[in-house]
């Protein structure tokens, strides 16, 4: 299967085409600007692995957590594919992505993959590295500073980690690990089902009635 991955969930955004696990092409842009717009990194990526858009068979999309507005430009991107050309979409973890990428960069043993929540909170989760395989312990959840310092000696990885614990290790989702995840996958889904990862409750005040005068 030809999959078209995206990942725009930090400052690092990337796109990938993998056709077969041994056949990925990648495009990375790490410029402050976002230099790089995100279809022009998808022609570059396409025409590096020889395809056309028509040959597109399924997008991945890292649905984070991380910048919502990125994330937000994924999906927008993904549906409106769909929409167009009824190919398959698959959402994946941007932090099952980390944990695939230090998995694969060597990394082992009990790691916290730590990502900004705002509001002088994190986002924790906790996965076990071994060779060949990534497997989370602890799922996803909310904790404010004091509890990622009360972790004990578990490295601590994630896109930004080292603002706030200067002994973390910076990893970044990348689009072809995205891509590798999800050769693995087939629960496809339909473009409305596909929506960020945001722990937060979404609240909202009601706008009073006009007043009439």
């Amino acid at each position: 299967m030809k999959i078209l991955a995206l990942d725009f969930s930090s400052g690092q955004r990337s796109v990938a085409v993998a056709c077969g696990k041994a056949h990925v092409r990648e495009v990375i842009d790490t410029s402050p600007g976002k230099a790089m717009k995100p279809f022009a990194m998808i022609e570059s990526v396409l025409e590096a692995a020889n395809l056309t858009r028509a040959k597109v068979e399924c997008i991945a999309v890292g649905v984070g957590p991380g910048s919502y507005t990125g994330i937000r430009a994924g999906i927008a991107l993904a549906q409106g594919w769909q929409l167009a050309t009824g190919l398959k979409l698959l959402g994946i973890s941007s932090v099952e992505a980390i944990a695939a990428q230090a998995q694969s960069d060597g990394l082992g043993g009990v790691v916290n993959v730590v990502l900004d929540a705002q509001r002088g909170e994190f986002y924790l989760a906790t996965w076990e590295l071994t060779e060949g395989t990534a497997r989370e312990l602890e799922p996803l959840r909310i904790v404010g500073r004091e509890t990622i310092e009360s972790s004990g000696d578990r490295p601590l990885i994630g896109p930004e980690v080292t603002k706030w614990f200067p002994h973390g290790r910076l990893l970044h989702p990348r689009a072809a690990t995205i891509a590798a995840l999800a050769s693995t996958r087939s629960d496809f889904i339909p473009g409305e089902k596909l929506e960020p990862i945001y722990l937060r409750e979404t609240s909202f005040v009601k706008a009073p009635l006009p007043r009439i005068v």
